[in-house]
């Protein structure tokens, strides 16, 4: 418990805004979300043309989601990005990085959102917010305290596990990431950078929905944690809470 509450404290130390998000990784190798979906589609770039400074717009597949890419490079495969190692993935190496904008006619709304994080650096970040509020900020703290840091030869999730590269850049992890917005909370924008300036942020199958039910393994985010703790007074009751979404929560 203590250790759970001294989480809390420093995500908040930290600027991190306050959600009901829960984060879970998908085993490894494994490269799209296995949630159910109310409604969903993917963006795999596979279409965009190469090139840096990109703004286009997609419509995930032809889901019931629109969205708009500004600022974003696009490349080809390589060790470092792209799904299944094939196609193309998105990229940024500036710091001011680009973002997505989401939009759907489902009164719903948007609280799911996916990909394949390749090349895990130190500055990979992510912000979703509705409108102009920040609802979460998402760092590589983040993945290294569950599924652990690289190179590791033991962890599974290190390295490029894609035939096309397979073992290749096997300092910096690999997986697939959903990010679920619970409690009515729902998301129309996205920003991606670096900070600090480190190397490139590679990522592919850009997932977005109304989900369901949860899919991957995880355990809350410290700052979901510490708005659990508050809403309900002690840890227990915020753990009997997420086990039953069906997230594994560690002991």
């Amino acid at each position: 418990m203590k250790l759970l509450i001294g989480a809390a404290i420093a995500a908040l130390a930290a600027g991190q805004a306050l959600a009901g998000v829960t984060v879970t990784f998908e085993n490894p190798g494994v490269q799209n979300s296995t949630a159910v979906f109310d409604f969903m589609g993917v963006e795999t770039f596979d279409d965009r043309s190469t090139g840096a400074g990109q703004t286009f717009g997609t419509t995930f597949g032809g889901s019931a989601i629109s969205g708009v890419y500004s600022g974003v490079r696009i490349d080809a495969a390589n060790q470092f990005g792209s799904a299944l190692g094939v196609g193309n993935h998105a990229v940024t190496f500036a710091g001011v990085g680009y973002e997505l904008s989401l939009a759907t006619q489902r009164p719903e709304g948007i609280n799911y959102f996916g990909y394949w994080l390749s090349a895990l650096d130190r500055g990979n970040r992510l912000d979703f917010f509705n409108g102009d509020d920040l609802l979460y900020t998402f760092t590589p703290d983040a993945v290294d305290a569950r599924i652990g840091t690289c190179p590791d030869a033991g962890n599974a999730y290190c390295g490029n596990p894609n035939q096309a590269f397979l073992g290749k850049n096997a300092g910096e992890s690999y997986a697939f990431i959903n990010f679920y917005f619970e409690d009515g909370l729902t998301i129309d924008r996205i920003r991606f950078y670096e900070q600090p300036q480190v190397g490139g942020y590679e990522s592919d199958n850009h997932t977005v929905g109304y989900f369901l039910s949860q899919g991957g393994n995880g355990v809350p985010e410290p700052a979901t944690w510490a708005m659990l703790i508050a809403g309900f007074g002690l840890v227990g009751a915020a753990a009997r809470r997420r086990n039953s979404s069906g997230v594994v929560v560690s002991s």
